[in-house]
C-alpha cells in the first residue's frame, strides 16, 4: 500500500486494492492487535495481497478475528476505554467507528466495481 507525505494535490483516486488493504490493515488489523491480542500489524511490513483472491482471504481472516473479539466483550468492556492501544474512547465507540469504516470503504469498493464494470463495455471480473 503506497502513501505519500505530504499528500499529493490533487489526491489520486485510490484503487480497490488500496481500499481493501486499508480495511484489512488500518481498520481491522491494528485494532485486532491492540484490543484482542495476537500479533500487532505494521503497515510497513504487512504482507499485502498480490491477488484479489488473496486480499479477500485476508479480509475474511481479519474480519473473523475482529468479530470474534467484539462478540466476547461484556457490557462493562463496551462502556469503558480499552486498557491497551492509543485510543482512549469507550470501546463501544471504537466498535462503532470500525463498523462505520467498513461500511464506508466497502461502499467505495462497490462503487468502483460498478464503475469498472460499466466503463467501455468492460465485463465485471471478480477482484
Amino acid at each position: 500500500m503506497d502513501s505519500a507525505s505530504p499528500d499529493p494535490v490533487p489526491a489520486p483516486v485510490t484503487t480497490i486494492a488500496w481500499r481493501l488493504a486499508h480495511i484489512i490493515v488500518s481498520c481491522l488489523g491494528y485494532r485486532v492487535g491492540w484490543y484482542f491480542g495476537g500479533q500487532d500489524v505494521d503497515s510497513r511490513t504487512f504482507a499485502y495481497a498480490g491477488t484479489g483472491d488473496e486480499a479477500l482471504k485476508q479480509l475474511d481472516e481479519m474480519y473473523g478475528r475482529w468479530n470474534a473479539g467484539v462478540r466476547e466483550l461484556s457490557d462493562d468492556d463496551l462502556e469503558n476505554p480499552p486498557m491497551v492501544g492509543p485510543e482512549r474512547f469507550p470501546m463501544e465507540n471504537r466498535v462503532l467507528h470500525v463498523n462505520r469504516e467498513l461500511i464506508h470503504h466497502g461502499a467505495e469498493i462497490s462503487l468502483l466495481r460498478d464503475l469498472y464494470r460499466w466503463q467501455d463495455g468492460a465485463v465485471l471480473r471478480r477482484i
